[in-house]
């Protein structure tokens, strides 16, 4: 058993974080020693590293808490292999989005060259316009 400073050490969180993944339900809470101190196991270690992992990989909290919400038993494999793919999904259509818009940049950028040294204004009209980003990509986005 670990209190939550050994827990933030070995996890490189703050505890204030630690306590909010336990009060937010992404962490089963930590028994409570004699003295009051929350206590740990090796489970909250890796737990934590779990959670760590998915959000470095764009994974929401909100996405996370059905997947984690069986205390500290096992994933759900079904229910984690189908958020893998639909993040894959998500990834896929930002990169689609985001080279569409590397390449208006490109056009737009070369326009500016060809125009604006003959003293013309670049006609905007012209330019094709990318495609929009997917609402559920823009929310995602702005998190």
């Amino acid at each position: 058993m670990m209190k939550i400073g050994d827990l933030a050490q070995l996890t490189g969180l703050k505890p204030s974080a630690i306590r909010f993944y336990e009060a937010s339900g992404l962490l089963p809470p930590g028994a409570r020693g004699p003295n009051g101190y929350r206590l740990y196991t090796e489970a909250a270690v890796e737990r934590l590293r779990l959670i760590q992992l998915a959000q470095r990989l764009g994974f929401s909290l909100d996405t996370l808490r059905p997947l984690l919400a069986q205390d500290a038993g096992p994933l759900p494999h079904e229910q984690v292999l189908e958020a893998l793919a639909q993040r894959r999904a998500e990834i896929a259509a930002l990169r689609k989005a985001l080279d569409a818009q590397e390449a208006e940049l490109a056009r737009l950028a070369q326009a500016c060259q060809t125009e604006w040294p003959q003293g013309r204004c670049v006609d905007l009209a012209t330019l094709a316009p990318a495609p929009a980003i997917a609402p559920a990509l823009r929310k995602r986005a702005a998190r």
